[in-house]
């Protein structure tokens, strides 16, 4: 142990000292533009050519071989201006620019003898993909505009290769998420990003479903990076209202809605940009405050102090307080409200330096519908975020070859899952109200368990590109982020618990860490990692080879016997367990992508590569006391000593340009994913079976995926779709220690995972006028699987199926967005938008029952409706969980003002 920690310590100085010496980049938040100016008469190569990016500082002359290369550029669309004494100007329009791209323009100039002619020329699809060596999209600003979507994460669900929030097959927390090139990851339980920015926030929105260079990490599937948008020299704003509801045929199962509550969603917007000192200091600030009913209600027959009692099988003898005023009561309504505001600096004209700081903030409320707490909804908890995040960026183009970034950040992520803040709150009640016997509903009490969790994260980096030549780009990259994690769960009890009075007499009470009934703890783990990677780009043909450090220590210790790991048991010493400390988990993962340009408008591609993952950090510590409960399959246990997450991935596609404005793209994958997280079963000296999370789980994943985009004019068309099959041991990390404890046999084959999805089709269709506009988008979604159970009467029940062994029904629905913009004078405008979400009211079944493979629907025997006793419902009432469906159609209307 101590000498692979001194070959660490050596190794980690040594990349430190390398990496310093050559510089550092992870997260890139620009683009560049490069191409060669020729003569179009004689083909000969232009020497002192003026490349200009219009409307900024950026430019280039071409070198002896009438090349050139414009690095540094923030995404967006611009106008490049070529001139030559003796040749007609050139202004190629809308050149794209996307964050970590090079859009290769390549122009030839008309010799003339008459000075100030101009030509203008459009660019071509084929310049902004002749460096993609994998599946990227880039949606500019746009693009998004005319989407009909209320968030990212809509937008991203859209892409090839996504199918319900999975990435290509992968679980759900393979994902890492970037602002600005800052990464901003969820890193507790994993799965989402911490920071919610506004789609009106986003420059360039960069996903990334396949391969991924090796300046991105901590991921295994994807990566999602939005550039967020500057301030101009312009005043620009908006402010807008919108309200919502839901108008639908199915009021049966969506109880509680009404056609006149046209307010049960509202969503106010504000965003204003602009010049604080013009051409040197620039701000943008953009807010939204949302407070959403959403569409599934509850009654509020009792309330949380009511008793009931349905024990006797003489309804004479039935006993049921029902105080609540009968009232609709929205189950899972949010309450939202995100803050951002970013500075923008470029104080030294010609230094090439600019430095921007930007501070967000989220504020969030979620309620998840219960259907067991459908008639006494005010006994439900909720969940609860607070998200605080700063960053600085300093940039500084040294020279047209070279420049750096320093990034600083700092974020605060507060989550909380609870009834009342205060876990010793008076307004918690006795647990004997918590009853639900007989109806199957309960009829009084409370949600009793209690976390709030505070994870701390400060990262620093030193950002290095460097421009060698035409075909040499060398990034080199660093990052080290601090965590500080305080976990604070206790479960709610009862003070005069064990006493003669536990029955009659109520106050909340917590215990400390040293018991069953809580898990605290304060853990600084430390990330660091590092990478180096040439993108060599030749006439036909782009290479991109990187290699990537990882290094992740978890600063915790663990107990040396897992069969003992608290010391429960007094046993002689080599049964007891002593605590050293977890070493560090190192890795290192070599990246490959190449594109090879076919022709004048066709790209092929291929990559492979390793990517690493530390699961998420709830899998390392939970129950850090190592406490067993003294009853078999209890307890789950972390493990400081998981080793990180491997994908190794397999990836070859084509670009065609059909026609001018339309481009399809194919993509063949294939994921072998290893040391996935699962539990491992350990069995205590006195015969205690439990789960320790461990790295035994494998899958893989492979398929198609089809991309096809049109633009002409007012027109646009977006079609994606991806073919899968996905395949592993284990769908949950805790899937293996479940069916143990339920004494199932374990799952000794590859089976289907929950979301393999066979067929995932979208497709988009907007017209879009500076005036008006409007689009539409479809969606088409095969089923994923579920665990089909026979009755106990059925010869299958003897059987032992393997979960997720039949598929839900096929889903679809479609979504429409309208605007329309009326100018009131030059600088103000009215606008109007129209949106609706499943338009065609379609009842998609999210969940089934697992014995008839529907929603809504059960096998009911006698015996069921005999156990069924109460006054107020039907045993159908239990089964009927509009949960189970998506949302009904929701109209939205908004209208706002433009300045």
């Amino acid at each position: 142990g101590t000498l692979k920690k001194d070959y660490l310590m050596k190794f980690t100085s040594f990349l430190v000292i390398i990496f310093f010496t050559l510089g550092f980049l992870i997260g890139q938040t620009t683009g560049k533009i490069t191409g060669t100016i020729k003569d179009s008469e004689t083909n000969e190569a232009l020497i002192g050519a003026n490349v200009i990016v219009q409307g900024t500082y950026s430019g280039a002359a071409t070198d002896v071989d009438g090349a050139y290369y414009i690095i540094n550029i923030k995404p967006g669309t611009y106008t490049l201006v070529i001139d030559m004494i003796g040749y007609k100007q050139v202004k190629m329009e809308n050149v794209r620019v996307s964050v970590n791209r090079t859009s290769n323009i390549d122009v030839d100039l008309v010799p003339t003898v008459i000075q100030g002619e101009t030509v203008f020329v459009e660019v071509e699809a084929i310049t902004a993909r002749k460096d993609q060596t994998s599946t990227i999209k880039n949606i500019s600003s746009d693009q998004i505009d005319k989407l009909p979507v209320e968030n990212i994460g809509a937008i991203v669900g859209m892409q090839a290769g996504v199918v319900e929030g999975h990435f290509r097959g992968g679980r759900n927390n393979e994902v890492t998420y970037l602002i600005d090139g800052i990464q901003v990851d969820e890193v507790f339980g994993g799965g989402n990003s911490a920071v919610e920015i506004e789609p009106e926030v986003i420059q360039d929105l960069e996903i990334i479903t396949g391969t991924f260079n090796a300046e991105y990490g901590k991921a295994m599937s994807g990566v999602v990076n939005a550039v967020t948008k500057d301030g101009s020299n312009r005043f620009e704003g908006s402010v807008s209202t919108a309200f919502a509801n839901y108008f639908t045929g199915n009021k049966n199962i969506f109880i509680g809605l009404d056609n006149n509550q046209l307010d049960r969603n509202q969503d106010y917007k504000f965003q204003i940009s602009g010049p604080i000192i013009k051409d040197k200091v620039h701000f943008f600030i953009n807010t939204r405050t949302q407070d959403n009913k959403n569409h599934l209600n509850g009654l509020r027959r009792f309330n949380v102090t009511d008793s009931s009692n349905f024990y006797s099988l003489s309804p004479l003898e039935w006993y049921s307080e029902n105080t609540g005023d009968s009232a609709f009561v929205s189950m899972n309504g949010s309450a939202n409200r995100s803050i951002l505001g970013k500075l923008s600096f470029s104080l030294f004209s010609g230094s090439g330096i600019r430095f921007s700081t930007m501070y967000s903030i989220n504020e969030d409320t979620w309620h998840g519908y219960d259907h067991g707490f459908k008639y006494n909804p005010d006994g439900m908890g909720a969940s609860h975020r607070r998200t605080d995040f700063l960053s600085f960026h300093w940039n500084h183009l040294i020279s047209q070859k070279l420049f750096y970034d320093i990034k600083i950040s700092s974020m605060k992520n507060y989550g909380g899952n609870y009834l009342y803040e205060n876990p010793l709150d008076s307004s918690y009640v006795h647990d004997r109200y918590l009853e639900n016997y007989g109806p199957g509903f309960f009829m009084g009490g409370q949600q009793k368990d209690h976390s709030e969790r505070t994870s701390d994260i400060l990262g620093a980096k030193f950002d290095l590109n460097w421009q060698i030549n035409k075909n040499h780009n060398i990034k080199s990259g660093l990052q080290y982020s601090n965590y500080t994690i305080d976990n604070q769960w206790h479960q709610i009890r009862n003070e005069y618990f064990g006493t003669p009075d536990e029955n009659l007499i109520y106050k909340p009470k917590i215990f400390p860490d040293s018991t069953l009934y809580a898990d605290v703890y304060v853990v600084k783990p430390v990330e660091m990692s590092a990478y180096i990677q040439d993108k060599m780009e030749f006439d036909d043909m782009v290479i991109n080879f990187g290699l990537r450090y990882d290094l992740f220590d978890p600063k915790s210790a663990l107990p040396s016997d897992r069969r003992n790991p608290a010391n429960q048991l007094a046993l002689p010493d080599s049964m007891m367990s002593a605590y050293p400390k977890a070493d560090p988990q190192v890795q290192i993962s070599p990246r490959f992508g190449l594109a090879y340009q076919l022709g004048s408008s066709a790209i092929l591609h291929f990559s492979y590569g390793h990517f690493f993952q530390m699961p998420p950090m709830y899998s390392l510590y939970q129950n850090h006391s190592f406490l067993v409960a003294p009853s078999d399959h209890a307890t789950l246990m972390g493990n400081s000593e998981l080793r990180a997450e491997k994908t190794i991935t397999y990836e070859v596609g084509l670009w065609q340009e059909l026609a001018e404005g339309m481009g399809l793209e194919v993509s063949l994958f294939y994921r072998d994913i290893y040391n996935l997280l699962s539990t491992k079963v350990f069995s205590t000296y006195n015969q205690i079976e439990y789960g320790l999370y461990s790295n035994k789980d494998y899958g893989n994943a492979r398929g198609l995926e089809v991309k096809f985009d049109f633009n002409s004019g007012p027109i646009s068309s977006w079609i994606n779709y991806t073919l899968q099959y996905t395949r592993g041991n284990a769908d949950n990390p805790t899937q293996t220690f479940s069916r143990s404890g339920a004494s199932m046999d374990p799952v000794n084959r590859f089976i289907p995972m929950s979301w393999d999805q066979r067929h995932t089709f979208n497709a988009t269709f907007a017209y879009s006028k500076p005036k008006y506009g409007v689009s539409i988008t479809g969606y088409y979604n095969s089923g994923s699987p579920y665990t089909f159970s026979p009755i106990e009467e059925s010869r299958l029940s003897r059987v032992n199926l393997y979960p997720n062994n039949d598929y839900r029904p096929t889903k679809y629905h479609a979504d429409l967005m309208a605007h329309y913009n009326l100018s009131v004078t030059d600088k103000y405008k009215i606008n109007f938008r129209l949106a609706v979400y499943n338009v065609f009211d379609r009842l998609n079944e999210n969940w089934v029952d697992s014995r008839t493979g529907r929603a809504y629907t059960a096998v009911i025997k006698d015996t069921d409706l005999a156990g069924h006793r109460s006054n107020f419902n039907d045993y159908e009432d239990r089964i009927k969980n509009p949960a189970m469906f998506a949302a009904p159609r929701m109209i939205k209307f908004s209208t706002g003002i433009n300045f």
